[in-house]
């Protein structure tokens, strides 16, 4: 007999959302919305073993990737400024507060860079905020954390319901503050003019064998300087983007993935692909859409350069909202000169 479902959340932070009970658990795993979701391993071995990729010599021909300049000297600096590094990582300066997002800055046995990091890894300090969206090992990778945690003895970290433990086996000081969906963190008094929300995705949460779904995934939702900036993290195409806009308006900067959608199968309920991140940006009503989660690691069958091309022609088309940006990686985007 399935386990009744039980609902959680942090009771120490304000939620947002009119009569939003907490988070959705079956047992130990939390559900993905309303229902609960389990990746299937066949779809695994159906894509490894069973599935010839249809694109395969177009893809071993594309070697294309994303331009790289030097960012370390907007790291070292104080003014407002969004870069990329690649992937889901970032950095958000703004109003002397500097984030960081998802910070993935090693290769590992499985995960090989396409192009190199706009900087020295030890450059990354003066860190304020350390953001991390799910559990994912490309987006929560344990050598960059030690780093990060030991470059920023007075980092703090926000992430999501159960997370801490993980960090702190990594980096046993660390400072975390953890949230379910649709609340808000306590930043306390050293950061005002700033919020921050941690908001839906349509994920998952798996990095070994026994803790399929037992750390929460989710997005961020930045409100500065009068604007808001939502960081979408990994997700699927679902009715979350709907309720965000409801819950807050108008966006004005996304940043939402764009890559490994292929095959859809395997693919279709983790990432959202061009045209779906697209519709995401026009549900959210955003001013402008910054795309990630492309050109920095082969994680999919598409070519790289596919992803960035299919939405460039999108926005072509007339069929996005949004002012689209293509940073290079470690290119200095000055969004507060956004209108």
């Amino acid at each position: 007999m399935a386990a009744q479902p039980t609902y959680l959340r942090n009771e120490a932070l304000r939620t947002v959302k009119s009569g939003y009970a907490g988070n959705k658990l079956f047992g130990s795993q939390f559900a993905n919305g309303e229902e609960l979701y389990t990746p299937e391993f066949s779809n695994v071995f159906r894509w490894k073993f069973l599935t010839e990729n249809p694109q395969k010599e177009e893809k071993k021909a594309d070697t294309w990737a994303p331009g790289v300049v030097d960012c370390t000297e907007f790291l070292k600096g104080r003014e407002d400024g969004l870069v990329w590094l690649g992937h889901a990582t970032f950095v958000l300066r703004t109003e002397g507060t500097t984030l960081l997002f998802d910070p993935l800055l090693f290769d590992s046995a499985f995960l090989k860079r396409r192009h190199h990091l706009p900087c020295q890894p030890e450059a990354l300090t003066n860190i304020d905020l350390l953001l991390l969206s799910h559990g994912h090992r490309d987006h929560l990778d344990e050598a960059s954390i030690k780093l990060v945690a030991r470059q920023n003895p007075g980092l703090r970290v926000l992430t999501s319901l159960r997370m801490a433990p993980l960090l702190r086996s990594m980096a046993s000081g660390l400072q975390v503050q953890e949230a379910g969906w649709w609340q808000q963190y306590d930043l306390g008094p050293a950061t005002p003019g700033l919020e921050i929300y941690y908001l839906p995705a349509a994920h998952w949460h798996r990095r070994g064998l026994t803790d399929l779904n037992k750390v929460l995934w989710g997005s961020f939702l930045i409100r500065t300087q009068g604007k808001l900036l939502y960081f979408g993290g990994d997700s699927a195409y679902a009715g979350h983007f709907e309720d965000i806009e409801r819950q807050f308006g108008p966006l004005d900067i996304c940043l939402l993935g764009i890559g490994a959608y292929k095959p859809a199968f395997m693919m279709q309920l983790s990432h959202t692909n061009p045209h779906e991140a697209a519709k995401a940006a026009n549900v959210l009503r955003a001013g402008h859409l910054v795309p990630m989660h492309y050109g920095t690691f082969d994680l999919s069958d598409e070519p790289a350069s596919e992803p960035i091309r299919t939405l460039q022609d999108v926005a072509q088309g007339g069929m996005l909202r949004p002012d689209l940006h293509v940073p290079k990686v470690g290119e200095v985007l000055r969004w507060t000169e956004w209108e």
